[in-house]
């Protein structure tokens, strides 16, 4: 199935959509432009296109403008609950992602990047860092993204970058991958912009997952 297709069976929001293709965006110029050892880029692309499948469940209800999408969330709460990692991977794994692209799934979350910078794993690496470049309005440097997750999570205890503390060590683990990686491809960080993505976007949309 295409990636338009699978997006739009689960209703998802076109900002969420775009948020994804964005991130795949990011992952496969940094593959077009890859000179370290070999890695799996359809593995890559295909969980940087599903990563975020479980946000669903974190949209505010005022920011949905499809009726029939409040509905499909319902039943997903009550089929899986709220949490939305607990949601990708349920989802990432009906849609066909295999036990390696999961664990990359699972491997390439914010909390992780302690262990994600310390790992050779550039599967990981890859997707972690790109989808910590994309803001919701689209591609921005490391520390700016990063920052500013620090203040919109900041009074939501639960979360890992509620803590300046454990945040700025997060940040320092995410600006380690992001030179680990560019020591590996023909780019600088300020080379991945909303302009060098864009004509990626189009043909993920028609990806075959």
């Amino acid at each position: 199935m295409k990636t338009i297709e699978i997006y739009n069976k689960y209703h998802l929001p076109k900002n969420l959509q775009m948020h994804m293709l964005r991130v795949s965006a990011c992952t496969n110029l940094i593959l077009d432009n890859w000179i370290g050892k070999p890695i799996d880029k359809k593995a890559i692309t295909r969980v940087s296109l599903l990563h975020d499948m479980g946000n669903m469940v974190k949209i505010p209800e005022e920011e949905i403008q499809d009726k029939d999408f409040i509905e499909i969330r319902r039943k997903y709460y009550e089929k899986y609950g709220t949490n939305d990692h607990e949601i990708n991977m349920v989802i990432g794994r009906k849609e066909g992602l295999s036990d390696k692209e999961l664990q990359i799934l699972d491997g390439k979350r914010s909390r992780k990047n302690e262990q994600t910078a310390k790992s050779d794993n550039y599967e990981i690496k890859i997707c972690a860092y790109c989808d910590q470049r994309v803001a919701p309005d689209g591609v921005v440097s490391l520390k700016e993204r990063l920052e500013d997750a620090k203040k919109r999570y900041k009074d939501r205890p639960l979360s890992v970058w509620s803590n300046e503390e454990k945040a700025n060590q997060l940040i320092k683990w995410a600006l380690q991958i992001e030179e680990q990686i560019m020591k590996y491809c023909n780019l600088n960080p300020d080379d991945i912009n909303n302009q060098s993505i864009q004509v990626y976007i189009d043909r993920l949309k028609e990806y075959e997952i």
